[in-house]
């Protein structure tokens, strides 16, 4: 019969868990979470604070695991979980953000969601997800201008990627060049 690992509690920790499992306006799943803890504290074994909580045993064990790896804030939050998997290939996405942002169709000025969808073998509804997770709005030819940088794509993502999560402790700021002032603003030195 295999032994949990002790979970021993500072002042502090046992503090915060008791006001967590007490709490009237705590989220459920986190006075579950105390409560294990709080037990698992006290020497009872996973399977008695699971039958004890009418949870399943893998739980109590992943949270006292949890606990023991990251401390209170290991419980606090769930862990990410990897999602469905993409249905397009990230090389089909790739290709198409690079077909928006550095070429023409042969027969117009600019793409249409139908015609990159032909050009590209995929959905009208796919390359408006695409263009809309990157910004990308071909249609407006007065914003829209296409890069001769064949790295656009990394970098694009570099950057929206630093929007959508910025690093801890940071401030992300954006310039904007232009090339000239707009009609009938007055430019004036000083």
């Amino acid at each position: 019969m295999r032994v949990a690992p002790p979970i021993l509690l500072t002042e502090e920790d046992r503090s915060q868990l008791e006001r967590w499992a007490r709490g009237r306006s705590i989220p459920q799943r986190l006075v579950q979470r105390a409560n294990v803890l709080l037990r698992a504290a006290a020497g009872e074994q996973t399977k008695t604070i699971a039958e004890a909580l009418s949870i399943a045993p893998a739980t109590a064990a992943r949270w006292r695991r949890r606990f023991l790896e990251q401390g209170l804030s290991g419980i606090v939050k769930d862990a990410p979980r990897p999602g469905r998997p993409p249905r397009i290939a990230t090389k089909t996405v790739e290709e198409i953000v690079r077909r928006t942002t550095q070429e023409t169709p042969a027969n117009a000025t600019q793409w249409s969601t139908r015609s990159m969808a032909k050009a590209s073998g995929v959905s009208e509804a796919t390359i408006r997800r695409i263009w809309h997770s990157h910004g990308l709005k071909p249609h407006l030819i007065r914003t829209f201008k296409l890069s001769t940088d064949p790295h656009f794509s990394e970098k694009l993502e570099d950057v929206v990627g630093l929007y959508l999560n910025p690093p801890e402790h940071a401030i992300v700021l954006a310039l904007d060049e232009k090339t000239r002032a707009p009609r009938g603003a007055d430019v004036h030195a000083g």
